[in-house]
């Protein structure tokens, strides 16, 4: 073993030890159908012996700076670190930062910038490498056995690498020729639909653009993605409600709402931006209402590291006005009851409705008025998990405010009535007419950069007619019309057999999808899995009968290509579209853009396509004017994409336009789902560490919540604890029951007293990703159930 990698051996034997304690104590009885669980461990060898502190310090601030010039030292970056930050979300001629997608500043801020930010720009930045020597050291074998944060902590991959089973090494392959092997394959096929093209939310437009072309000249709609596991549920709601899958609002509209309500989001974490709008809402006296099982730091207060006074005086600001704990999954009966208390008060005070605004825009309001009033308080408390009084507080917050915004993530879409809850926010919205003004609407937050971008750009397993005959006109392909499979989908066939052919434009499946050994074991079933990648992780290591890993251009890095560098477009979490454009030498000469490797797998399993593939890629300006002929809203793409800001794709809800059956705004009537554990079971459900970036893991520490040295945790309410004679810290088996009965099990995670309600859990993924059955999704949005998990937690036997 080269002496560099010796110290990463020797973490990965301990890494093993650690899986093994958390993972592999007591096998459970084969007959509870249980699959094996992770056999690796997924953060860093922890540095000391796990500790519990509850957090009471502002979110940011300090804190944030201290752990970034930390990060910035270990990862020896004190050049490219703070080069990085001066052109991270900057408008003219800066790179859009690979994490979240939270809006840029729209007043020419220079350091729009957030802890987590910039630890995933270092982390890409990185001077490390994984090149062919690397790869001759290390079996894929031995590599199993690593954590991901070993892996992924190797540095940025060099060149296109091929597995070779005789030696169960990965070996050097050529572009020209690991772009014939995507091609015979796909050319191989049988049917096109055995093949997937999944799509991470990194992916930029123009790369987007080409991959859901490529899959559809092929013949195939099996374009699962990202938005699969997350956001289908929003999307699913408002175009259901609205006609638009999208939020109407703009960073402006927080600038000027009256009252701000944000459920299921962890602000500081997954979009810590945010926390800008927060605190200059709370100063201008806007009401923030935050509602979410947990009291996440973001909730509290913040210091803002950019505003240099606050933090020079210690000064931090409120986020919110009032907190409340519903339940997990009980968000939809607090926001009937918050309707129910509206509508209520409407009988006295004829101002408590926009009755005008629901006559002209609106359909289907006596039904759901009676759905409501037939709704009794007891069940709005017992299935919100809230009090009257708490609901009430809630619902005058709203009924004060003359514009509202409705802001929400994945607390809220990760459930099996995901469709229904965000309807619930639109109906509660169409009461008082908060849509279609500013300071008013729905606002979904989007946990990763360009997510949106990819969907609006033709990432979609449901693509309408509309969309599709378009494509067809701007493309001259004929696009297949049926349906395709979306992640879960694509899973299932992968085990069947049905699928050979698997693409990943980046992130890391393996990792990021439930049921984690049922993915494994569906990834291995396939003939050749493809992973477009900047940095080594398990999904390279999970594999198909073939395998191939193409290292790709980061978002930081210069895109040189025969007309000159080339810039690449994003769109944000509130649809605008602007122009990012790397920094810094590419980390290796054998690099390609994500544009140029769709380019060159699609030439190779495509040899008689009109489509100018090799041409597309010398300019991407000439990928946008198709795109501009293609997509709805891109029309003068390439000027508009130049302005200051961009541009923001027209949203028609916004212009109260519904693209509804019915023309209109649609109320919706569903009953409330039954969200009350069973006794002796707990709601879990599962989340990301502070200093983890979706599967990426910094390390073992989760400041806001007052972790530190532990992931194998589960967070419980103290009395539930107490009931099952569970001390703090003390070692715990989770078992997890699925819907058709089967069991799966996670031994010797510790148990952590937190402020959560009772009945409720929680714990981080990948880890818990294990106890998320497959076959538990949900029947409206397809999304897998990650946030209300069946389980039972036990002393450790």
């Amino acid at each position: 073993m080269p002496e560099k990698s010796q110290a990463v051996g020797d973490r990965a034997e301990r890494s093993r030890a650690v899986s093994t304690n958390h993972h592999e104590q007591d096998r459970p009885d084969p007959r509870d159908d249980q699959e094996d669980a992770l056999g690796h461990s997924v953060g860093p060898v922890p540095e000391g012996d796990p500790r519990f502190r509850p957090y009471h310090h502002p979110a940011a601030g300090w804190g944030a700076a201290e752990s970034v010039t930390r990060f910035l030292a270990r990862e020896r970056s004190p050049v490219d670190g703070p080069r990085a930050i001066l052109k991270m979300n900057h408008e003219d001629g800066g790179f859009d930062c690979p994490g979240c997608a939270w809006p840029d500043d729209l007043k020419g801020l220079h350091l729009d910038i957030c802890e987590n930010g910039i630890k995933h720009v270092t982390w890409e930045m990185t001077r490390k490498r994984v090149g062919r020597e690397f790869f001759a050291a290390h079996s894929v074998t031995e590599l199993s056995g690593w954590s991901d944060y070993d892996l992924e902590n190797q540095g940025r991959l060099t060149e296109p690498m091929v597995y070779d089973p005789a030696s169960d090494h990965y070996v050097p392959i050529s572009w020209k020729e690991a772009f014939e092997v995507v091609g015979a394959a796909l050319r191989g096929l049988d049917d096109p639909n055995q093949a997937a093209f999944y799509t991470s939310g990194r992916l930029g437009n123009e790369a987007t653009f080409l991959y859901q072309l490529m899959a559809r000249e092929l013949g195939t709609n099996n374009l699962p993605d990202c938005s699969n596991m997350c956001h289908e549920a929003s999307g699913r709601a408002l175009t259901a409600s609205l006609g638009t899958g999208k939020g109407t609002v703009d960073l402006k509209d927080w600038e000027s709402a009256d009252a701000l309500f944000i459920l299921g989001v962890n602000a500081a974490s997954n979009a810590p931006r945010m926390l800008t709008a927060l605190s200059e809402a709370h100063r201008r006296g806007a009401q923030i209402v935050h509602i979410n099982p947990l009291v996440e730091a973001a909730a509290t207060r913040t210091i803002v590291p950019h505003d240099f006074t606050d933090m020079a005086l210690f000064k931090s600001t409120p986020t919110s006005t009032l907190n409340l704990q519903p339940r997990i999954g009980g968000d939809m009966a607090l926001l009937r009851g918050m309707a129910k208390a509206v509508l209520e008060q409407s009988a006295s005070d004829p101002k408590a409705l926009d009755q005008e605004f629901i006559d002209r825009y609106t359909t289907g309001f006596a039904e759901y008025r009676a759905l409501c009033e037939a709704t009794p308080w007891e069940e709005i408390e017992t299935q919100s998990g809230l009090s009257r009084a708490d609901v009430l507080k809630a619902a005058r917050v709203y009924g004060e405010a003359d514009r509202s915004i409705v802001s929400w993530c994945l607390g809220l879409t990760q459930h099996e009535h995901g469709v229904d809850t965000v309807r619930e926010i639109v109906n509660l919205l169409l009461l008082r007419g908060n849509l279609g003004r500013e300071g008013a609407g729905p606002s979904p937050v989007r946990g990763h950069s360009n997510v949106q971008g990819n969907r609006t750009c033709g990432i979609d397993h449901r693509p309408t007619d509309a969309f599709l005959d378009r494509l067809a006109e701007a493309c001259g392909i004929d696009p297949p019309r049926a349906h395709g499979l979306d992640t879960v989908g694509t899973i299932k066939a992968m085990r069947r057999g049905e699928i050979k052919v698997f693409v990943a434009m980046g992130g890391n499946f393996a990792m990021a999808a439930p049921d984690t050994p049922a993915t494994f074991a569906a990834l291995r079933s396939c003939a050749l899995t493809v992973q477009v990648s900047t940095k080594l992780n398990r999904s390279h290591l999970v594999h198909g009968g073939r395998a191939l890993i193409l290292p790709c251009l980061g978002r930081t890095e210069k895109d040189h290509q025969r007309k000159g560098v080339q810039s690449t477009s994003v769109e944000d979490s509130m649809s605008m579209v602007h122009l990012s454009i790397g920094m810094k030498r590419p980390a290796s000469p054998r690099l390609l853009s994500e544009p140029a490797i769709v380019a060159g797998m699609a030439r190779a399993a495509l040899p008689d396509s009109a489509t100018p593939w090799h041409w597309y890629i010398e300019d991407y300006d000439r990928i946008r004017d198709t795109m501009a002929k293609a997509l709805d809203g891109f029309e003068d793409f390439n000027r508009r994409v130049r302005l200051p800001l961009g541009f923001r794709i027209r949203q028609p809800a916004r212009e109260l336009v519904f693209l509804t059956p019915s023309g209109r705004a649609e109320f919706s009537t569903a009953a409330l789902p039954d969200v009350v554990p069973a006794a002796g079971t707990l709601a879990l459900g599962t989340m990301r560490s502070h200093d983890q970036w979706n599967t990426t893991i910094y390390s073992d520490n989760d400041r806001y919540r007052g972790i530190k040295n532990l992931r194998t945790l589960v967070f419980m309410n103290r009395a539930d604890m107490r009931d099952r004679g569970i001390a703090d810290l003390g070692p715990v088996d989770i078992t997890s029951t699925a819907k058709d009965g089967s069991r799966r099990h996670l031994n010797g995670y510790l148990a952590i007293p937190y402020g959560i309600p009772r009945g409720c859990a929680a714990g981080y993924m990948p880890e818990m990703n294990v106890l998320c059955a497959l076959g538990d999704y949900s029947t409206q949005s397809d999304q897998p159930i990650m946030k209300h998990v069946k389980v039972t937690i036990a002393p450790a036997a």
